[in-house]
């Protein structure tokens, strides 16, 4: 099976394809942080998951991933949804920042530190200190984080994999953010399309799940985390 690096770098369609048939997180953001006219940093954007909200009532979007070809696709999303452009997509790693100093208001980040701050790398909570200080350095005055990530796929209340347990309790305990979670299942019109388009993600243990199941909606959980400064 491909790693996650390869299949964002060459299946970013397919992803795309997965991750459309989950919910969409305005509302959910809303409720945290209204971003009306707001600077919005989308920290590790994807195909846009977030941004394709957020660029509809942000007076600024930018969008920074690891992955050019993920970027690529968001990019022609977002003009597809003939809007203003008001977004900026950049290549970037996430502990060094190609950003001013105080100037966001919202930083969201779906999905997407927790490769960086798991517990299979070695040097987890130093990646972790650095994404929240230059998330610190880049946030204005009264700024807010907001921070999507799995706890669980394939399962109908949380049960988060055992390597991104300690970045969770790093995030509440040492860095003083808010949590609570949410359900973000996959919905598809058939049982073969669900094992298909998620399959190739999440792997064999998971199709075979959906098949014993015949889940058409293949449920997922998912954690929030959230700080004002």
């Amino acid at each position: 099976m491909a790693t996650h690096e390869q299949i964002y770098k060459n299946q970013s369609d397919v992803y795309e394809l997965m991750i459309s048939k989950q919910p969409e997180l305005s509302e959910v953001i809303r409720e945290i942080r209204p971003f009306q006219d707001l600077a919005v940093l989308d920290l590790g954007a994807g195909t846009g998951r977030l941004s394709s909200v957020l660029a509809k009532d942000a007076s600024s979007l930018i969008c920074t991933d690891n992955s050019a070809s993920m970027l690529e696709l968001l990019d022609q999303k977002l003009i597809e949804q003939g809007l203003e452009r008001n977004w900026t997509t950049i290549v970037a790693d996430y502990r060094e920042l190609p950003l001013d100093d105080t100037s966001i208001d919202l930083a969201v980040s779906g999905w997407s530190i927790g490769y960086l701050a798991n517990t299979d790398n070695d040097n987890w909570a130093e990646n972790l200190e650095r994404v929240m200080s230059e998330l610190h350095r880049v946030l204005k005055p009264h700024g807010t984080i907001i921070i999507f990530e799995t706890m669980g796929t394939g399962t109908e209340t949380p049960n988060p994999p055992g390597f991104l347990t300690s970045y969770y309790t790093a995030l509440e305990e040492e860095y003083g953010f808010q949590h609570k979670w949410i359900r973000m299942d996959y919905t598809f019109s058939q049982v073969e399309e669900a094992r298909r388009c998620t399959e190739f993600f999440f792997g064999e243990e998971l199709g075979q799940k959906i098949l014993d199941n015949q889940w058409s909606t293949v449920p997922e959980c998912a954690g929030i985390w959230w700080k004002h400064l």
